[in-house]
């Protein structure tokens, strides 16, 4: 009797879980644009007292450091009952063909371009390789999928925890100690995966040794969403422009590694030769280049698309751009190498 009487709850907590699992999953699906380069919309939500950066982070599907961006100022263990905090949930789509996986590195963060879904993409926190084991940018391939995988760490990482007094063993099997989660996708790098984690308040960060690291929910999906053979572009752009539906130039900051910007890469420089890339169409005039500069220079963007165009796009009849309404107004500041 006394098992009968458990049993709706142990139902009621199955239901709960699906739901959970498919309101992540549908917090992450962002209609396709075919004429723009802009997903999402920016949030605001107000904190409860128990609240932290690392709860809602995962609640809300963005990473702690993309949340951190931000909300300046406010405490990321503490942000205190009633308080605003915004959720950095509109993105620029990184310039990289749209197929796929495309991996943003200085943006930690994942889309997924399925091909049986053409008018879909989706899009994930992760994290990267830290700066003594950082992820490699280019183009491979899903060739293999594993459930429960096991964890054979190489030796420069038994190595590495041995000089901490952590010993591992040369195979750790699946199970709560099992830093690959419960599912992993590895790629045709030799030792990096697209893998989950028995960690998950590290996501959003650089905290692994060179793969992408993903919640146990978001790789669930993904899993089961990613054949093999799906090709993956790896890419690095803490500055992403593209342009908004209503025609205007939208520039998203996010902070370049930093060991690149200890070797002086991602200068004013960089940032013209990202604009001149997406403005080819003859739009340069549009863009208000002091504005962009600033961004770059203050991080006032907190890694939100910010306009950057003192006008709109406008092409007319037969898709050919032949000129352009400059508006009035000012735009608006705004590892497994292995785990």
């Amino acid at each position: 009797m006394a098992a009968m009487r458990s049993s709706p709850s142990i139902l009621l907590r199955a239901v709960l879980l699906l739901v959970a699992a498919a309101t992540a999953a549908d917090a992450a699906e962002f209609p396709l644009p075919r004429d723009h380069d802009v997903i999402g919309e920016v949030r605001e939500i107000v904190a409860r007292y128990e609240d932290t950066f690392v709860s809602l982070a995962r609640r809300h599907g963005v990473g702690l450091e993309e949340l951190k961006l931000a909300n300046p100022g406010v405490d990321m263990w503490l942000p205190g009952e009633g308080t605003k905090i915004t959720l950095p949930t509109r993105y620029v789509l990184p310039r990289a063909p749209r197929e796929g996986i495309v991996v943003n590195i200085a943006e930690l963060r994942l889309y997924y371009f399925p091909k049986d879904e053409p008018d879909k993409v989706y899009t994930y926190p992760i994290s990267i390789g830290r700066m003594d084991w950082s992820t490699p940018v280019g183009t491979t391939t899903i060739v293999a999928k594993q459930k429960n995988p096991s964890w054979y760490p190489p030796k420069s990482i038994r190595e590495e925890h041995a000089a901490r007094g952590d010993f591992l063993p040369a195979v750790v099997p699946p199970g709560p100690d099992n830093p690959l989660g419960a599912h992993a996708l590895r790629l045709g790098l030799p030792g990096y995966l697209i893998h989950g984690t028995n960690r998950p308040s590290g996501v959003g960060m650089r905290v692994t040794h060179g793969c992408v690291r993903m919640f146990p929910e978001d790789i669930a999906a993904l899993f089961e969403r990613v054949p093999i053979g799906t090709k993956v572009h790896i890419v690095n752009q803490p500055y992403k422009l593209g342009w908004s539906e209503t025609g205007e130039l939208l520039l998203e900051v996010h902070p370049p590694l930093e060991e690149e910007v200890e070797a002086g890469k991602w200068t004013l420089t960089d940032l013209t030769r990202e604009i001149v890339a997406v403005t080819d169409e003859g739009f340069t005039h549009l863009v208000d280049w002091d504005l962009a500069e600033t961004l770059i220079g203050s991080r006032e963007s907190r890694g939100i698309p910010v306009p950057v165009s003192r006008g709109v796009r406008v092409e007319l009849a037969g898709d050919e751009p032949e000129e352009a309404a400059a508006g009035e107004d000012e735009a608006g500041a705004a590892a497994d190498a292995t785990t």
